[in-house]
């Protein structure tokens, strides 16, 4: 795990406050994360927690209409979704996204800025060596856990400095989410911050350096992942676990 005494955050949350329609869902927020660690964000469903990774995103839905948001000394709160994947935000929705009708290579090489900077497709291929063997198969065709390897894939073709992971392990069997786990080490390793909003929070839990729990769109602990691993109370209460 890594020790953040000391070092600034890589990535701020101050006090945002989100909406879909007139339904106010995350109510201000704030956390911080340090570059190269893994944050799970967890909670209930309906607890806020997609919502607040959209929001860092910037997609449109939901709507922030308070707050800040910085990552790497820049400003998202002021960008739009696509401004934010151009400062290095990647997110990997739980649906997955997968283009339909393209393989394993164009859907990466379509994701690619030009010229690739640090992740060539041959590099995302060396983490993700199941991507290589299946690299001319449509990439809809995959199976569930390899589709979820290429989604990750697809979010490090680009300049990618913060990535976004809603529920990675949903439906996958437990070996595939040892070895995605296994992967996300690997990236950790390589500097890339990530957060991870996962309804299988033991699995995040483990995976993560720190946490950070919501309940009804707001912040009711941030801590190290392992006080929550060790808190039966707190598991209980916000986590049903």
């Amino acid at each position: 795990m890594n020790d953040a005494t000391n070092r600034p955050a890589y990535l701020s949350v101050h006090d945002i406050h989100a909406y879909y329609g007139e339904s106010y869902i995350v109510q201000g927020v704030s956390f911080n994360v340090h570059e190269g660690e893994i944050l799970a964000l967890l909670g209930r469903n309906g607890a806020g927690k997609t919502s607040t990774l959209r929001a860092i995103a910037r997609l449109a839905d939901p709507e922030l209409k308070q707050g800040e948001i910085w990552l790497d000394h820049q400003s998202l709160h002021d960008k739009q979704s696509y401004q934010a994947s151009q400062c290095g935000v990647g997110l990997v929705p739980e649906d997955r996204r997968i283009i339909q009708g393209l393989t394993v290579e164009e859907n990466l090489k379509l994701a690619q800025i030009a010229p690739p900077i640090g992740w060539s497709v041959e590099r995302i291929f060396e983490l993700f060596p199941r991507l290589k063997e299946r690299r001319k198969q449509e990439g809809t065709t995959l199976s569930g856990g390899e589709q979820q390897m290429l989604a990750i894939g697809r979010a490090l073709a680009r300049d990618l400095k913060l990535l976004l992971l809603d529920e990675p392990f949903e439906g996958l069997a437990p070996v595939i989410v040892q070895e995605i786990t296994k992967t996300l080490q690997e990236i950790r390793e390589l500097g890339i911050t990530t957060i991870i909003v996962e309804q299988n929070a033991v699995a995040a839990l483990k995976l993560s350096d720190r946490a950070v729990i919501l309940d009804t769109g707001v912040v009711v602990f941030d801590g190290l992942a392992s006080e929550v691993l060790e808190n039966v109370a707190l598991r209980e209460e916000y986590l049903a676990i």
